[in-house]
């Protein structure tokens, strides 16, 4: 799956992006129909250790799933939006085999 990352305020280090590359492509066993997702990640200028904010769009054919997380670590965010993520995409898989 082709997953476009965006860094805002600061420069991602190639071992970032790999890491949610391979969290993002585990998404395709749970549903297969996944078009692309848009990862951006933020840094907030402030004073809580929570200042890391991963947000990532899945697209999927009629549909889009947004999941936002702040947390202390970008991979801890990437972690907790793809098993997020992994529910709503088992959620739609039912609902479309029930339609059928």
């Amino acid at each position: 799956m082709k997953v476009n990352t965006q860094s805002v305020n600061f420069n991602a280090d190639q071992k970032l992006l790999d890491f949610i590359q391979k969290r993002m492509d585990k998404l395709e066993l749970f549903y297969d129909k996944v078009i692309k997702s848009d990862v951006f990640l933020k840094v907030e200028n402030t004073r809580d250790k929570q200042n890391k904010i991963f947000e990532a769009r899945v697209s999927v054919p009629g549909d889009s799933f947004v999941v936002k997380k702040q947390c202390k670590s970008f991979e801890e965010g990437a972690d907790i939006a793809v098993a997020s993520l992994e529910r709503q995409l088992k959620k739609r898989k039912e609902k479309l085999r029930t339609h059928i």
